[in-house]
């Protein structure tokens, strides 16, 4: 019998047309990063209310609204490192439990100090689904068009959150605040089950791994079946040394330069889609033009910008290349801010600029997880996107506490999205400095992706 040659799974990938399987798993995780989406925004959208029915004021939301996000960043630390240690899968179905379970719990706070306790257990469980979510996208999409299907998968996070918007527009009145956190953790629960039987592992981490050829071959049947049989082994290229940790590659030389890149950046992207995300209803409520309601639906109008954005801006970084396509974004994020801050007396106008800055600004934020995942090895590579995404859960944090200041200090919409003129051109500079390195980097992955792309 002729031994057959082991197969490069991943030349096999990028060789291959996106095909029903690969599909499957971007409509996946599309779906939990909707979940987490619907449930990340949750506390904006009823925070107006709270506000009012318990007697609140702004510095008091902002632990409410930040103990989710300090959870998030918490739970994106320690799941990357288990995902590349124990799969991808695994910590994505724990995840999904976890905040759907601790959402439904939080409905039945009795005060703030439980709220925010409940909040920050609940971001360990959300801050670990959006970044697997991604990985796993981007190990089975062929490189040519990678960019494009994790921004694909990015864009179930808008789409949550501006479900979340328009049902409390409606819930919120007619069924109380309550009503949304129930509805946010119900529909995780529901999900899980799919998740347990239908999520496929990584298979390169399987090949990475080691594990059984049988799981191997069972999984890449249903990828390409006319290249597996019972004799088919996968492989995978070499990549630095085998022996490294996850984290000594993150953080080596080679790679050290341009992880602190992508935090700086994805740190302000953060700061600037949390800032409005959280304190956008409270800050068009405050204007005293508008209602409750009104504020949900220019906020559900913000995110719901964010999916055109990211389908673009991931369709454009396969073209043009990441560093042109996220520079500008960043830049153009800036000036969009600037606008939306001059619209507030025509609420049409509000919610057509609200539009343009969740088209970028989630834009820029997706195209960043995009830059990540084809930026470290398979072994490293859950560990280093979401140590990128816990790392920059502090500027989320940070956009609850400033939000809170500027109200108190009386600050108007339109000076607070002055500010943003600053952090904007800072992370637009950052990430061109990163992928100029990268292009210059003797790293294996690095000079492969650039000859890929």
């Amino acid at each position: 019998m002729t031994l057959q040659k082991p197969i490069d799974v991943r030349e096999l990938i990028d060789s291959r047309p996106v095909g029903r399987f690969q599909k499957w798993v971007v409509f996946l995780g599309f779906l939990i990063i909707a979940l987490d989406g619907f449930d990340v925004a949750i506390m904006g959208f009823i925070a107006p209310q709270l506000k009012i029915d318990w007697g609140l004021s702004p510095q008091s939301l902002g632990p409410v609204l930040s103990a989710a996000l300090i959870g998030l960043a918490v739970g994106a630390l320690t799941a990357g490192p288990l995902a590349d240690r124990y799969g991808r899968k695994i910590v994505l179905l724990c995840s999904v439990v976890l905040f759907g379970v601790l959402t439904m719990a939080t409905a039945f706070a009795p005060d703030v100090q439980w709220l925010v306790v409940l909040r920050f257990l609940t971001g360990l469980g959300l801050g670990a689904a959006m970044p697997n979510s991604s990985i796993l996208v981007s190990e089975y999409a062929p490189q040519r068009s990678r960019s494009f299907l994790i921004t694909i998968a990015f864009c179930g996070f808008s789409l949550g959150a501006a479900v979340g918007g328009f049902a409390s527009a409606w819930m919120i009145p007619n069924l109380g605040w309550q009503s949304v956190l129930i509805m946010g953790g119900v529909l995780p629960l529901l999900v899980a089950p799919v998740l347990y039987f239908k999520l496929p592992e990584s298979a390169t981490f399987l090949v990475a791994q080691r594990a059984a050829p049988e799981r191997i071959r069972s999984i890449m049947r249903q990828l390409a079946p006319d290249c597996v049989n019972d004799q088919t082994s996968f492989v995978l290229p070499p990549v630095g040394k085998p022996t490294e940790s996850a984290i000594s590659v993150v953080l080596s030389r080679d790679y050290l330069f341009g992880t602190l890149m992508l935090w700086v950046a994805y740190i302000i992207a953060l700061f600037m889609v949390y800032l409005f995300s959280g304190w956008l209803p409270t800050l068009v409520k405050e204007s005293g033009q508008y209602s409750v309601a009104d504020a949900a639906v220019v906020t559900a109008i913000f995110q719901v910008g964010g999916p055109a954005g990211a389908i673009f801006v991931g369709w454009a970084m396969d073209r043009w290349g990441k560093r042109n396509v996220l520079t500008l974004a960043f830049l153009g994020s800036g000036l969009s801010i600037f606008a939306i801050g001059q619209s507030t007396e025509h609420f049409a106008l509000l919610c057509v600029v609200a539009c343009i800055v969740g088209f970028l600004l989630n834009g820029v934020s997706v195209g960043m997880n995009a830059l990540a995942a084809s930026y470290y090895p398979t072994h490293a590579r859950a560990t280093g996107a979401s140590w990128m995404s816990g790392i920059g859960r502090f500027g989320a944090v940070l956009s609850a506490f400033a939000g809170a200041l500027m109200l108190g200090l009386g600050w108007s919409l339109a000076e607070i999205c002055m500010t943003m003129l600053v952090p904007a051109g800072i992370a637009a500079l950052a990430i061109y400095c990163q992928c100029q390195h990268a292009a210059r980097s003797p790293s294996p992955q690095l000079a492969a992706d650039k000859m890929a792309s």
